[in-house]
């Protein structure tokens, strides 16, 4: 006898029809179980997953060379200090590090977590403990945290919600030498990539409302701004800039419209893909120009899934 499944989309047409049919409200209900629970592809998250833990590893050892003059207990940020002025619901192991050789090896167990993280090793385990350390970090000198360090942390806490660890992987080919048949679409994939998609809109809608509020965005020098900034990579750009104020204009407000088109144009079906791919390049690029390379290359992780399959259901138009 065939074995016959109920979809998260028919069953969500089915509840509304018990609870009286298909008014507004039961609309809305199935294109949001539709969203999150409709089983998606866990490959593209494999592909973040050695993406994030590449970023993750340059970040950690942007903090390797100083790690003793900041987080030692005779450092600038004493643990009592840093604990006075954060959240009080902020919590650090390495508050506990009260020793310099405990510091060193919590700090060393980090980089090795990114390291099992980025060959797809013990993956579950890995990405909740990778998540928990790099957090513990960020809340030991919350203000040392720049923009790359916070989207590596909400990346890798998709990456424990989602099955990361299927595809591309040292668990997938142990699996597949114990003869585990192949893993298919994934709950838990379709939960990560909609969490990643709402943060990816999110920042850009952040970042435009703070450009917003400076005066060099409307009139149009903000890329020679940036691009003369200490920390920019794109100083072969100021020659050009400095001979045409046209083109500095155009610069500028097209990293304003890219942000505002992504935001945007992410949430509609025959417009995600291919806005997601723009931002696979756009966001390395701007953050080539604003001087946060790992942070623009953060952003483009958040695109990779929506790029490559995008995402199923309807139009946010259609909810």
């Amino acid at each position: 006898m065939r074995n016959q499944t109920t979809s998260p989309t028919a069953a969500a047409r089915s509840a509304a029809q018990t609870a009286g049919g298909e008014g507004p409200a039961a609309h809305v209900a199935a294109a949001w179980n539709r969203y999150w629970f409709t089983p998606t592809d866990s490959r593209p998250l494999a592909l973040v997953r050695i993406g994030t833990a590449a970023v993750a590893l340059m970040l950690w050892w942007s903090y390797a060379a100083d790690l003793q003059t900041w987080f030692a207990q005779a450092g600038v940020l004493p643990a009592d200090t840093v604990r006075q002025w954060r959240s009080p619901a902020a919590f650090s192991l390495f508050d506990w590090a009260s020793t310099s050789a405990s510091l060193t090896m919590l700090f060393g167990g980090l980089g090795v977590m990114f390291v099992l993280l980025l060959v797809g090793l013990a993956t579950p385990v890995v990405a909740v403990l990778s998540a928990v350390l790099w957090a513990s970090l960020l809340h030991r000198g919350p203000m040392l945290a720049g923009p790359a360090d916070d989207c590596l942390s909400i990346l890798l806490w998709c990456l424990v919600i989602g099955p990361a660890g299927e595809h591309f992987s040292i668990d997938r080919w142990l699996g597949d030498r114990a003869g585990k048949p192949a893993p298919g679409p994934s709950v838990r994939a379709g939960i990560a990539t909609g969490l990643m998609q709402v943060h990816a809109s999110a920042i850009a809608v952040a970042a435009v409302l703070a450009q917003l509020k400076g005066d060099a965005w409307w009139n149009g020098l903000a890329a020679w701004y940036l691009a003369a900034g200490p920390q920019s990579l794109a100083a072969d750009l100021m020659p050009l800039l400095a001979r045409s104020e046209y083109l500095t204009n155009l610069l500028t407000h097209s990293i304003t419209a890219f942000e505002i088109m992504f935001a945007i144009l992410l949430w509609y079906s025959p417009t995600q893909r291919l806005v997601a791919r723009i931002g696979l390049a756009g966001w390395p690029l701007l953050g080539l120009l604003a001087g946060e390379p790992l942070w623009g290359l953060s952003l483009a992780l958040f695109a990779l899934p929506l790029a490559l399959s995008g995402r199923h259901g309807r139009r946010v138009g259609d909810c």
